[in-house]
């Protein structure tokens, strides 16, 4: 949001449109980042690096990120004006230490999964609209996956 430590401006602007769009779906998942104080993704654990450096981890090229969604603080909260009390699950991103998240389904590490894409498949969904703010990452890394993780594995 863009008050927020990785603020993204007039980011606010999305919670009206993604409340009125899921008014309209009985089915609805909320992503929440959900970082540990020590994430790797933090540029503050990394000694002498700034945000939005890069360096290489055990499963890629990573963005060194302000610290941002720590566990339990504020910041990690959900928009106070999301009206979504039909939301049934809420998956919580990047509380791995060491592997940073952007996907609703598979961390970046590209093998460890959230349990989304089996939550779906018991669930029988077939078709999935993906909504939300950073569809420079988030919002990217998790569309194209919709599709081949609704399949039977």
């Amino acid at each position: 949001m863009p008050s927020g430590a990785l603020a993204v401006p007039k980011g606010d602007e999305v919670v009206p449109v993604i409340n009125r769009l899921a008014g309209g779906f009985a089915n609805v998942v909320l992503t929440q980042d959900w970082h540990p104080r020590d994430h790797i993704s933090f540029a503050t654990a990394h000694a002498g690096r700034k945000p939005f450096e890069t360096t290489r981890l055990p499963y890629g090229e990573q963005v060194l990120w302000p610290a941002h969604c720590v566990q339990g603080t504020r910041g990690a909260e959900l928009h106070k004006d999301l009206q979504i009390a039909q939301a049934q699950l809420v998956i919580r991103k990047g509380h791995h230490r060491e592997i940073d998240s952007y996907s609703a389904f598979l961390e970046a590490d590209r093998k460890t999964t959230t349990g989304l894409g089996g939550y779906l498949r018991e669930r029988g969904f077939k078709e999935l609209y993906v909504c939300g703010l950073a569809t420079d990452f988030c919002v990217a890394w998790t569309a194209p996956a919709c599709a081949a993780h609704l399949q039977e594995p």
